[in-house]
């Protein structure tokens, strides 16, 4: 198998966004009272749930497109889905470091940069 690395990278990254939605979906109303806790000293505290919305919605096609970038480089060594996948969650995970760091969270974007570091590296492989 040639593209192992890509492929269990794109794993990676849908596992975690698959997860996160789950728990954003299924844990709506802990997640919009803890974020807006969280965001209360911001420029976001008015924002909260339609931020969530979008966020879930960033993680859904970043999950589809990860996973169907997975299958479609198992099947022909094609990269186009997961390549946008990959671009997908940089973006999202962008737009939650710019979420922590105006809360001043900076444990949390310590965190979301470990998750970003994969990332990149498949948006490089699959370019």
């Amino acid at each position: 198998m040639t593209n192992t690395a890509s492929v269990l990278v794109l794993l990676l990254i849908a596992i975690t966004y698959l997860q996160s939605a789950y728990d954003k979906i299924f844990d709506w109303q802990n997640n919009i009272d803890w974020l807006k806790g969280h965001f209360e000293k911001t420029i976001l505290k008015e924002y909260v749930p339609v931020s969530l919305l979008i966020l879930v919605g960033l993680e859904v096609i970043t999950c589809v497109l990860t996973l169907v970038g997975c299958v479609e480089l198992l099947i022909n060594g094609g990269k186009t889905f997961g390549y946008y996948g990959s671009v997908f969650s940089c973006i999202t995970l962008l737009l939650m470091l710019i979420g922590q760091r105006l809360a001043k969270d900076y444990d949390g974007a310590r965190t979301i940069v470990i998750y970003y570091i994969p990332s990149l590296l498949a948006v490089w492989w699959l370019n």
